[in-house]
């Protein structure tokens, strides 16, 4: 068995490294340029793993990324949505392109340093469940990615805590290249999405009116991309109440905002679904994540036109159309993952 290593430089993928070399595997480094080439890190991280004797290469794949990840993620915006890159990264980047790259150049599986955990279960088969580490998980942004090209993946950090690991690297004297943390989105600088856009040329939606449900006119927004559902801050209106982004009216360009007694969704709709188990093994007792900060959530769905509609037992803040729905089992294993088409009200 002949395994690539996803390195980056940071912690994580240096531990995979380490571990699966201490396991006796077959294994070589494998860097993916998904930005412009930065020569600097190219060669700090063939130093490392020159020291560390295993076999480097690295692959240029920007222009696939752009592609693949930062055009869909302009063009999700542009119509009025909030796109999560980093899941659509993981399944058409990370374990699609880079896959493909690690297969030509000789290996049968491909490891990374998520934290999350991948298992064979006697019904559902290969399964990938969430990280040991809560405050690390990782399985939500991993829920788009199919279930052929996880079969090829291995997670060797999934049952580990993030803070063992350092302590582990420091009590040993080895260090990464890039010791720093990597920043929400890797090709937008400082997370401000709102510069980014401006700067590429993005044909952005112009302003239009702040509405109640009722049709009153509160206020301006600036462009319905800048908004996302639930928000409260940066709304710019003075009112008897706190008001909060109910949801976006995009053929009228309307944002219609509410009091916080008007903001609770009672689900969502889900499309572009993703089956890492079969839909006949899900049973009842089902969860969602539809933020990947947010603990699951029980719930009840149903089909409905190659699409889920997701009831939550107790209502909740309405979630962003264009981000991810992951569904999990009660022992917490990924059924599948889709992309938030909109919330029911």
């Amino acid at each position: 068995m002949t395994i690539a290593v996803a390195v980056s430089g940071g912690i994580d993928s240096l531990y995979a490294l380490l571990t699966l070399k201490e396991q006796g595997y077959d294994i070589f480094a494998l860097h993916a340029h998904f930005l412009a080439p930065c020569k600097e890190r190219e060669e700090a991280i063939g130093a490392m793993c020159a020291t560390l004797g295993i076999p480097f290469h690295a692959v240029d794949l920007h222009e696939e990324f752009e592609r693949c990840v930062v055009t869909p993620f302009m063009d999700e915006y542009i119509h009025g949505r909030t796109p999560n890159p980093c899941a659509l990264c993981n399944a058409t980047m990370k374990f699609g392109a880079l896959l493909r790259e690690a297969e030509k150049l000789g290996a049968e599986q491909i490891a990374t340093g998520h934290y999350a955990v991948l298992e064979n279960h006697p019904v559902y088969g290969r399964t990938l469940s969430r990280g040991h580490d809560p405050k690390k998980d990782q399985s939500y942004f991993l829920s788009l990615v199919p279930k052929q090209q996880l079969k090829k993946a291995l997670f060797p950090l999934g049952k580990k805590k993030k803070e063992d690991i350092k302590a582990e690297l420091e009590e040993r004297g080895i260090a990464p290249a890039y010791p720093s943390e990597s920043q929400e989105i890797c090709f937008v600088p400082n997370d401000d999405y709102r510069a980014f856009l401006i700067n590429r040329g993005a044909t952005l939606g112009s302003g239009g009116n702040m509405e109640l449900t009722d049709g009153t006119v509160v206020g301006k927004h600036n462009g319905l991309w800048q908004y996302t559902e639930g928000q409260r801050k940066g709304l710019g209106i003075a009112w008897k109440e706190p008001l909060y982004v109910i949801c976006k009216e995009l053929e009228k360009n309307v944002l219609l905002v509410g009091p916080k007694a008007e903001l609770l969704s009672t689900g969502c709709i889900v499309s572009n679904m993703n089956y890492l188990v079969s839909k006949k093994h899900w049973g009842e007792n089902l969860l969602v994540r539809t933020r990947y900060r947010q603990q699951p959530i029980p719930v009840t769905i149903s089909e409905q036109d190659d699409m889920l509609i997701v009831t939550y037992n107790e209502p909740q803040s309405p979630p962003a159309s264009g981000q991810v729905c992951c569904v999990y089992d009660k022992d917490l294993t990924v059924l599948g993952g889709g992309i938030i088409k909109s919330s029911i009200q």
